[in-house]
């Protein structure tokens, strides 16, 4: 039943009018109570803006206008997954379109963990001296290779000692791979669709599910999906599923029982929501029910914690027959913050209470809780996504050989027997005394790294002492480091294993029509290339990994901005040029000779100083008038003299003081000199103090050896001269 607003207007009446209606004026608000049916029964003879006539009735009429006022919430439109402009022609790819889940527009910024800093570090340090080595044109080539190969093996020795809570924060790594990265490289070409909903009125997509096939066999795939940044993590819930996320699970679970297909599911989430509406909806309800629902399907399941497994919410999709780790992930019934809060009142405690879980990949295959350990790549998997994916694949292959040639009784049974030794206990057997662990970072790692940056510093020495010319940044310096980038490339792209996937589509851009410049490729070619750009460029920034290639590709392109700067200069030189009249040109001479001047010690006459402030202000206008904005002006830097030059002026300073010292004591100025100093604290007049000084000067002038110091003052000026011209000729 619904309530409306309705007006109603009478019009009728017999008589004269053409049409046979007399609008009568008379309105009516009425508030009805009515069904749809009521409506229908209404004699309404206008619909749709057009009056219906009554063809067999007399031209006696009455009509009744109702007007219905209703306001509908415009709803939001819905944000398909397939773009607007999809290839007739495409032949395959299809189902890639119903995924929500696309490539990144942007490539996430690396993220370097506390404990990786030192050793990153390291890294820099040793580009730079392959740097400086280049600059001076020396060979320190088995140096440096002596020390990427040290700083390699202590980067193995790192990842091979690392403490659970250091594996903790790689399996939280924000560029982990996710569930959706691991079921895309694993299955099938377009042979992966995602399904939805838990039939209940509600989709989390904080666990994603859907039908895939690997080597041609069809699975099941169940999930927790995290963020790949802020924005997904936010709409994914940061991986923690709400109930209808676990009935969901339960659906696809049955669902896949009843066509039998295996089940695989990813574990990699902090825990289920523990929020006031998750629990009224029946959390633990749900877990529950997922629990004894796995115990009983009649298929074969698989659990892969490729992340973190916190509590039940992982449990609930992880009672399977085969349970795998990756080397880095971590299972818990409590985060080690968490604990560490509850028992040590301080989540600084998080180290000691992840010992104390046992929360790593080898402590559950140990306890046997875990029936294998898949390996990750040096540095975690997210420094290698794909290969990470091929270890996955492999041990899910393998297990399903081994689950494959069991029956239903036989697979129901291996499923409980894996779970009932787990917690068991006997009692007066004695226990082996308790192992201790020493929680502090690996001594021997960080002695090979201060042994490495030692040894850095000494070569940096010996590079900086070394006399070796500086090659000129020229066209033919850029060319040939461009082909030495290019081979390194191609010698990278093989040993990543990309050779055959690049020749592949180079063959297909061969058989593709011709694209005009203002076009981009189809999608299905732009989409390989970036998924070959996006694996180089994961293993090109794995830590250690192809240094000499990541140092000239920093060269090539500093020396491409270098030479961007000085076309710049070069064009804007030409433009003021043109601008600046001949008249400035002669003003800009003066200044010059100005300079010159004052480079060689002689005194400006007042004539000379107000042509040279002209000379500055016209030019300044002829700046302006290029669209070039004053900020300001500077002197020109001049670079420091050398040592030598350093030291003569020095010794000529000295030389001169002692002749003026002696002068002094000669001719007995020193009582007019303290007269000077008592005069000028007085503040008397300008001309007193004046003629003062210059009574003082010319008895010291008469006394000095005035013809060898000004001949020791030229030859200084001399040899700064040529040192500034030589520091000029010298810039880039």
């Amino acid at each position: 039943m619904t309530t409306l607003s309705l007006i109603s207007r009478n019009c009728g009446s017999q008589g004269g009018n053409s049409d046979g209606a007399i609008e009568s004026g008379l309105e009516t608000r009425i508030h009805k109570d009515f069904f749809a049916g009521g409506l229908l029964i209404g004699s309404v003879r206008r619909l749709n803006g057009v009056w219906l006539k009554n063809l067999g009735s007399p031209r006696i009429e009455s009509r009744n206008r109702f007007h219905v006022v209703a306001k509908i919430r415009k709803g939001k439109k819905h944000d398909y997954p397939w773009p607007d402009d999809i290839d007739p022609n495409l032949s395959s790819g299809h189902l890639s379109y119903l995924s929500y889940f696309k490539p990144l527009k942007e490539k996430p910024k690396p993220v370097t963990l506390a404990f990786e800093k030192p050793l990153v570090d390291l890294e820099k340090k040793i580009v730079e001296v392959r740097r400086m080595a280049d600059e001076t044109g020396l060979d320190f080539s088995d140096q440096i290779s002596s020390l990427e190969s040290k700083y390699q093996q202590a980067l193995k020795d790192l990842y091979a000692h690392l403490t659970p809570i250091q594996r903790l924060t790689i399996a939280r790594h924000p560029n982990r791979p996710t569930v959706l990265d691991h079921i895309l490289n694993i299955t099938d070409k377009d042979k992966w669709v995602e399904l939805h909903g838990d039939r209940a009125g509600y989709d989390d997509p904080a666990i994603v599910t859907g039908i895939g096939s690997i080597d041609g066999k069809s699975f099941m795939f169940i999930g927790h999906q995290k963020g790949r940044n802020t924005k997904e993590n936010i709409e994914r819930n940061f991986a923690m599923p709400t109930p209808h996320g676990y009935r969901k699970a339960l659906r696809m679970m049955k669902y896949a029982d009843h066509h039998g297909f295996p089940i695989i599911t990813f574990i990699d989430t902090p825990g289920a929501f523990a929020d006031l509406k998750s629990e009224e909806l029946g959390q633990g309800e749900a877990i529950a029910q997922n629990l004894r629902t796995m115990f009983s399907l009649k298929v074969p399941i698989i659990s892969v914690v490729t992340g973190e497994g916190g509590s039940g919410g992982a449990l609930a999709i992880g009672c399977a027959n085969k349970l795998f780790m990756l080397e880095n992930s971590a299972f818990y019934v409590a985060s080690p913050e968490a604990c560490a809060a509850i028992l040590w009142k301080s989540a600084q405690a998080a180290p000691k209470a992840a010992e104390k879980l046992r929360i790593t990949a080898q402590e559950h295959y140990r306890l046997r809780i875990a029936d294998g350990v898949i390996p990750e790549p040096l540095g975690g998997a997210h420094a290698d996504p794909v290969w990470t994916s091929q270890q996955i694949k492999l041990a899910i292959t393998q297990a399903m050989e081994e689950l494959g040639k069991m029956d239903t009784e036989e697979l129901i049974r291996h499923r409980m027997l894996k779970y009932r030794p787990i917690g068991g206990f006997q009692e007066g057997i004695p226990v082996d005394p308790e192992r201790k662990r020493n929680m502090k970072l690996s001594d021997l790692n960080a002695a090979e790294a201060g042994d490495i940056e030692s040894e850095l510093e000494e070569l940096k020495k010996k590079i900086l002492e070394a006399e070796g010319p500086s090659e000129p940044i020229t066209s033919q310096t850029i060319k040939k480091l461009e082909e030495d980038v290019d081979q390194e490339i191609t010698n990278a792209f093989i040993s990543m294993g990309l050779q055959e996937k690049l020749e592949s589509l180079q063959l297909e851009l061969s058989k593709a029509p011709d694209v005009p410049n203002n076009q981009t490729l189809n999608w299905a070619l732009k989409e390989k290339v970036d998924r070959i750009m996006q694996e180089f460029d994961h293993n090109l920034t794995r830590p250690g990994a192809y240094l000499g290639l990541k140092q000239k590709l920093e060269m090539l392109n500093m020396a491409h901005r270098l030479i961007e700067h000085k076309e710049k200069a070069e064009k804007l030189k030409a433009e003021i040029n043109q601008k600046v009249p001949a008249e400035v040109k002669a003003k800009m001479e003066v200044l010059k000779e100005a300079q010159q001047k004052l480079s060689k010690g002689d005194p400006f006459d007042k004539d000379l100083v107000e042509e040279v402030e002209k000379a500055k202000n016209e030019l300044k206008e002829v700046l302006k008038s290029a669209n070039l904005e004053i900020i300001g002006m500077t002197k020109r830097n001049v670079p420091p003299p050398p040592p030598d030059l350093a030291e003569n002026i020095a010794k000529v300073n000295e030389e001169i003081g002692k002749e003026i010292e002696r002068a002094i004591n000669v001719t007995g100025l020193n009582g007019k000199i303290e007269e000077l100093k008592a005069e000028v604290a007085k503040g008397s007049s300008s001309e007193t103090v004046e003629k003062l000084k210059a009574e003082i000067q010319e008895q010291i002038t008469a006394v000095m050896d005035v013809t060898t110091l000004k001949e020791k003052f030229e030859n200084l000026n001399v040899d700064l001269a040529s040192h500034a011209g030589t520091a000029d000729n010298g810039r880039l």
